[in-house]
Parts: structure tokens; sequence; C-alpha cells
């Protein structure tokens, strides 16, 4: 019997309507600074800034750090078009490094030779990205950071939860690390709530000052303003609201049991696709967190992906290199096969359904599907 499987949905039970209540009800004191203070503790940085999403939190934390016009930022072309974009923004430069070879991570060879050649005051900083909740070799890049002087933001977007050696991500060596409550990449129908997380008390004064009207006064607990404010600087409206910080609370929570239910689909997925035809899958790694599950299709991804969607199986891409998008590849002129480990790795991959609520039989059944359609494939 088909089934419908998304992509992704979110994990919902009493606790977010509890805490959702609470706000509702007028009575609770500030939800934003709650769980501004939760994560703080649970990471062990000094300043967790909430923002309204993801994207606002990047667009701010290049503000707090005053990126100017003809500036370069340099960042993996698989990445998110929110990095480039919230460059662009400012009138700067995205300047794009091919990934490693049959991976989805920046490739930290190429990253260096490009910083050997073109090492220039205009040069201000990196941005990484975990893709899928995976974590490159950070201690090189802190290296590279400290050699070259750039400021360093990692795109942690959903990897909050993840260790590196004995530290949480968010309590490292980069200047600023980004946060998404939001594990799809895409458009949210319940949360999009974001994160700056940072032990970089200036930057962190910065963008808290940006993130409302730069405006200097005090709200009062129901978000009102001060009879007296002033404004000293331009900033943005980028804060989060009590009721989405409520939601997020509860979702915070829980984040330790969703990523151990994401590791056991994980294991579920391998063990079912780990000898089937045309299909590619890694190894368990128990220090992976999933966001996402990513196989590769040696023959006609596109072809594969659609016979999914007819088995009512919904997937995704993570991600489309950007040299590819119209955009940027019109913008910088960029050839097809410029980053050809990156254009490699994207014609293959194919990110499957995974969610905590996503259950075992309807895992089995996305596996059953595959294993059928493969042994159609041509």
């Amino acid at each position: 019997m088909k089934k419908e499987i998304p992509f992704y949905k979110p994990s919902i039970d009493e606790q977010e309507l509890e805490q959702i209540q609470e706000v509702l009800s007028l009575k609770s004191k500030s939800k934003v600074e709650e769980l501004e203070h939760e994560i703080k503790d649970f990471i062990g940085a000094s300043n967790v800034i909430a923002t309204c999403n993801a994207t606002a939190g990047l667009h701010l934390a290049l503000s707090a750090m005053d990126l100017k016009r003809a500036d370069k930022v340099l960042m993996s072309v698989n990445s998110f078009p929110s990095l480039p974009e919230s460059v662009r923004h400012f009138d700067a430069e995205p300047i794009f490094i091919d990934t490693v070879v049959n991976g989805l991570n920046i490739d930290i060879d190429k990253l260096e030779e490009y910083l050997e050649a073109n090492n220039s005051k205009k040069l201000r900083a990196i941005i990484v990205t975990f893709v899928g909740g995976e974590i490159p070799d950070l201690n090189r890049l802190y290296e590279i950071k400290r050699k070259y002087n750039i400021i360093m933001i990692e795109d942690a977007s959903n990897t909050l939860g993840a260790m590196y050696g004995d530290e949480l991500i968010g309590n490292l060596k980069a200047d600023m690390t980004l946060f998404s409550m939001n594990p799809s990449n895409g458009k949210s129908s319940v949360s999009n709530a974001g994160f700056i997380v940072t032990n970089d008390d200036t930057l962190a004064t910065q963008a808290r000052l940006l993130r409302t009207h730069a405006i200097n006064s005090s709200f009062d607990s129901f978000g009102n303003l001060d009879y007296i404010y002033d404004v000293v600087d331009i900033g943005y409206k980028y804060d989060m609201t009590d009721l989405e910080a409520s939601f997020n609370l509860a979702q915070f929570y829980k984040a330790n049991s969703f990523i151990e239910r994401r590791q056991e689909i994980s294991e579920l997925y391998i063990k079912e696709l780990n000898d089937v035809t045309h299909v590619t899958v890694n190894d368990f790694d128990e220090d992976h967190l999933y966001t996402q599950f990513i196989v590769k299709i040696n023959k006609n991804r596109d072809g594969f992906a659609r016979a999914l969607k007819q088995e009512g199986i919904s997937t995704g891409l993570t991600y489309i290199p950007l040299h590819l998008l119209t955009y940027y590849k019109q913008k910088y002129k960029l050839k097809i096969t410029a980053y050809g480990n990156a254009l490699s790795t994207y014609g293959q991959i194919l990110s499957l359904p995974m969610y905590p609520s996503l259950t075992n039989k309807e895992v089995i059944y996305i596996c059953d599907c595959i294993k059928r359609i493969s042994k159609e494939w041509i």
C-alpha cells in the first residue's frame, strides 16, 4: 500500500503546547531570555543571541563584524544559498571553495591554497558549513584562522548538541557559531528560530544592539519600548518572539532524544541499504548527528528521486552547488566544471526522509521501495 512520507515534518507533543500556553496566559517571564540562558548553559559559551531565523542570525553576525563593500568571505561551494545571499546584501563578495573528493564539506587543502595565493586585507572571514551534521577537521581550520588572522563563522545550523573532542560545537575557537531550529533547510510551517553563539563579548554586544533597530533602551515583559529611547546605529528587526521561543524551548529539551532517534533511524537505513545495487551508503558514525541522511545513486539520480516520489516518498538535495544557481553563475561567470568535486558528488547525492517521528515501519517502506526500484534500474 502506497504511503505518503514527507521529506521532513516536526515532532510535536504536549510539551510544546504547554510552553506555548504559558506565553498565551500572559503570565510567563521572557521565554526568549529563558531559551538563550538554557542554550548558553548547555553549550558553555559566554553569549547566545536568539534571532527570528538562522539567516537573520547570519546577517546579524556579518553586521556585528562590520562587513563592508568589496570585502571577501570564503565558503564552500556546497552551501545553502542563505550564506552568499547574506554576504551579497553588504555588496561584499562570496568566494567559493570546492568540496573534498566524494564528500560534502569544504576541501581544506584547496581553502589553504586559495589563502596562500590571495591573502589580502579585503579577505575578512570564512564561513564553515557542517553539511548534514558532519563535522570537518576543525583543529586544522582553527589553525588556518589563526595563521591568516581571519574571522571564522561556523554554519552549524543543524548540529546543536554535536561534540568535537570533549567540547560542544559552539564553545570552541570560532568567532561565532550559528544554529538553526529548522532542520529542513526550507520554509518551516512551525519554527525558523536561529541563534548566534559566541565567546566574543564585543561581537555579542553589537549583535544584540543591532537585533532590534539598534534601539538603546529597555523593553518590558510584553515587549513595550521604554518611554524614552535612542537609536545609535542602523539595525534590523531580527528578534525572536516569546511564542517562537516557547516552542523551541520544548524542542531544545528533546535535543538529545532527537539525536538518539536520528541515529537509530540511520542505523536502520544503513542495515537495509548496505548492499543495494546502484545505492551507496556510508558506514555508521556514532559522532554523526544525521540531521540529513544522504545516499548516493550511481545512475540517473533525478529519475530515481521521481520514482520514489511516485511511491509517496519525498527526497531532497543537500545542497545544489552554488555555482549551478542562476544568480551566482551569471554574476561571477562561473563555469559548470569550475568545482569538479562538488559537481561530481552533487550528481549522485540524494537526501532521504529524516526526522525523529519517522517510524521504523516507514523507514522499512522507504528501503523496500528503494530496493524494488534499484532492481529495475538501468
